[in-house]
């Protein structure tokens, strides 16, 4: 038994802790959990605790459906939601068949085998994601709009504002997970809240968000409200998303970095940007996995209205450029090790292990084989007309769900990166998703339609 599970074992002793959740997600990004005694935790750690597969999304087959969660120790936390004795702690699982090799299945495998890839190369990667979410009073499930606690606005700061002591209660309890966080406010719709979370290495940034989510809801059921992460809830107001920045480093120099470079950009940072915008397209059914994604992602509304939605919807990168897909942040001469990219398309959600294995491997992908980064975007993207972005080489992001899953279909690099068991069934889960939705008759088709046709 290795150091961090005696202390795990030790702590549970000392601590009271009578209840111990494991955790690991399926496919799509749900969190599961399974509640163990800690007397069972000494066995798990050695030998995993065994499951059904096949009952859970995207894992395993039913004549295949054996398989063992094996807690990693170094993500041993006590929930603080749970802070009466007896308490509760929980760590995230990593997924095993049951002759002790890796579940193909276990998207947090995907992502583990990625950052090897990188490591080999001797890159270390790093994620710094700004997750936006909505808070409600209420969540109809009648299909009837929610209410939104407020009507604030971007950075509004209003006393006895519930969204303010919102924030404060959640981040109290992130860091007494040991997860830290680097700024938090209101965002431009009503009722949606931004909190940062501080630079980490894209595995814990994966457990940080998995966490995040569940502290996000838990908080909002003790204040009596509701939290959600749809991408995009309102027609009339900005979506949410979880722009993330992105940075590698070959032990501790910024590899991104380079002295007197275009805006401090290496070869290296700029062949990774290189990367993200060639493969874009084919990943964006992982970055932006759902219907109502592509809703956030070309809903204009919020945009002519000048809202502050900034949604990319097309492929190009800039510098401090926010209609860019890929923009790359203002440099700070005293801070050469701050260099990075930011990624501004992505859903707050989705999966994180996924969609940092993909960002990463179309990222090495470009600096593998030498991608050339084409002219940045400096102008305001959305503003050009369809000619000048086709005269410029930009192309739009897919514009639905059914264009995502055509372009992943014909992706070389998804299924190297997913592998093919989870690159499979994503697809088929995704094809099932959109005929669900083609096949509905809309509020607005009924309005616009009933009373003249």
């Amino acid at each position: 038994m290795d150091k961090q599970q005696e202390f795990v074992l030790r702590t549970l002793e000392e601590r009271d802790i009578r209840f111990v959740r494991l955790w690991f997600t399926d496919v799509l990004g749900f969190l599961k959990s399974v509640a163990v005694a800690p007397a069972e935790l000494e066995q798990a750690f050695a030998e995993g605790i065994g499951f059904d597969g096949s009952a859970i999304e995207g894992f395993a087959r039913v004549h295949e459906s054996d398989m063992l969660a094996k807690p990693d120790p170094a993500t041993f936390q006590i929930l603080p939601w749970r802070a009466e004795a007896p308490g509760t702690a929980r760590m995230f699982c990593d997924i095993l068949m049951p002759d002790g090799s890796p579940s193909f299945a276990d998207p947090r495998y995907v992502l583990k085998r990625t950052l090897e890839r990188a490591s080999d190369r001797g890159f270390t990667f790093y994620t710094h994601p700004e997750i936006e979410f909505f808070l409600f009073k209420d969540m109809p499930l009648d299909g009837t709009p929610p209410t939104p606690v407020d009507h604030s606005g971007y950075f509004d700061h209003t006393p006895q504002m519930v969204s303010h002591d919102f924030r404060r209660q959640a981040i109290t309890m992130l860091e007494n997970m040991g997860i830290s966080v680097e700024f938090s406010h209101h965002e431009g719709a009503p009722g949606q809240q931004e909190i940062d979370l501080r630079y980490a290495d894209a595995l814990s940034t994966a457990d940080n968000i998995m966490t995040f989510r569940l502290v996000v809801k838990e908080v909002a059921l003790e204040q009596g409200v509701h939290a959600s992460f749809m991408p995009k809830p309102f027609s009339q107001y900005p979506g949410s998303g979880m722009h993330t920045h992105l940075s590698l480093f070959e032990g501790d120099r910024n590899a991104f970095y380079e002295a007197g470079a275009e805006y401090q950009l290496s070869k290296v940072g700029r062949s990774f940007i290189a990367g993200l915008l060639r493969h874009a397209g084919e990943m964006a059914a992982i970055t932006n996995q759902w219907v109502n994604s592509y809703k956030r992602l070309w809903g204009a509304s919020a945009r002519t209205a000048g809202m502050g939605g900034e949604a990319p919807s097309y492929i190009c990168w800039g510098h401090n450029n926010r209609s860019a897909l890929v923009r790359v942040p203002m440099y700070k001469p005293t801070k050469g090790q701050s260099t990075r990219i930011e990624v501004r398309s992505i859903d707050s959600a989705c999966n994180p292990y996924l969609t940092f294995a993909v960002l990463l491997g179309a990222g090495l992908k470009g600096v593998e084989e030498g991608y050339e980064l084409p002219a940045g975007a400096e102008d305001d993207v959305w503003a050009l007309t369809d000619a000048e972005r086709r005269a410029l080489g930009i192309a739009p992001l897919p514009q639905n769900l059914a264009e995502a899953i055509a372009l992943m279909e014909r992706s070389e690099l998804l299924p190297e990166v997913l592998g093919e068991h989870v690159f499979e069934f994503f697809l088929r889960n995704k094809r099932q998703e959109w005929e669900e939705y083609r096949q509905q008759v809309t509020p607005f088709e009924l309005q616009k339609y009933l009373p003249v046709l």
